[in-house]
C-alpha cells in the first residue's frame, strides 16, 4: 500500500490531478457479478474514447452501441457524464464527449472511480476502479493494455459457450465421452428411465 501511495504522489501535479504521462490501471467490474472483471493500463494522456474501445474488446462486445462513463464516488453515484457519441465538450451540455477527453484530466485521487454503461437499452453497467499509477511504461507494449482477465464476459447476444471446465465435470459425473457429447443426453421416457436406442424390441 505505502509504494503504490509513494508511486502516486509522484505522479499526481500540485493541484492533485495525473500528468498525463502516467499510466493508470484500472479494474472494471461487471456490476452483476465483481467475480467478472479485467484490468486494463491506459496512458493518462489517452482519451475516455481509448478506454471505452478497449473495455468494449476486453468483454467481447460487438462495439456497435453508444457508451457513457460518469464520474462517481465512493458510493457508486451517477456524476457528470461522457459520452461516445458526443463530438465536442460544450458549456452546460448534457454530456461531454470521450474523444475530447484524456483519462487523466478525470482522475484527483488514487482510488478514483467511474461507472460505465454500454449500450443505453441493455444497460451492460460495469465499475470502473483505479487500482495503480505508475510513470513507468512497458517496453513496447501497446496501450491500453489488457492485463488480466477473470470471469465470463456477460453475453451480449443469446448465451454464451459453456466453460470448457462445466463441460469435464458434467463428462465425469455421468460418465459421458466425445460422442455423447455431441449426442446430447439421451431421451427419458415416462417413468423417468433412459430410453435404449436399439432397433430391437425387449423380450419382457
Amino acid at each position: 500500500m505505502f509504494f503504490f501511495l509513494f508511486q502516486s504522489f509522484l505522479t499526481f501535479t500540485a493541484d492533485n490531478r495525473i500528468t498525463s504521462m502516467a499510466i493508470l490501471r484500472f479494474r472494471v467490474y461487471w456490476e452483476d457479478d465483481d467475480q467478472t472483471y479485467r484490468d486494463i493500463e491506459i496512458k493518462g494522456e489517452q482519451t475516455f474514447m481509448d478506454f471505452h474501445q478497449c473495455i468494449v474488446k476486453a468483454f467481447e462486445f460487438d462495439g456497435k452501441h453508444p457508451a457513457s462513463f460518469y464520474e462517481s464516488n465512493d458510493k457508486w453515484t451517477y456524476g457528470r457524464e461522457f459520452n461516445s457519441e458526443v463530438l465536442l465538450n460544450k458549456k452546460d451540455a448534457p454530456a461531454l464527449s470521450m474523444v475530447k477527453t484524456p483519462v487523466a484530466a478525470l482522475v484527483s485521487n488514487p482510488s478514483q472511480k467511474f461507472i460505465y454503461v454500454y449500450d443505453p437499452v441493455k444497460k451492460w453497467t460495469f465499475l470502473v476502479e483505479l487500482t495503480g499509477v505508475t510513470k513507468e511504461e512497458t517496453f513496447k507494449r501497446v496501450y491500453p493494455f489488457i492485463s488480466r482477465r477473470e470471469g465470463i464476459a456477460p453475453a451480449q447476444y443469446g448465451v454464451k459457450g459453456v466453460n470448457p471446465n462445466k463441460l469435464i465435470e458434467i463428462e465425469e459425473k455421468y460418465d459421458l465421452g466425445a460422442a455423447d457429447m455431441e449426442d446430447g443426453f439421451g431421451a427419458l421416457d415416462e417413468n423417468g428411465a433412459e430410453e435404449t436406442s436399439s432397433g430391437s424390441e425387449s423380450d419382457f
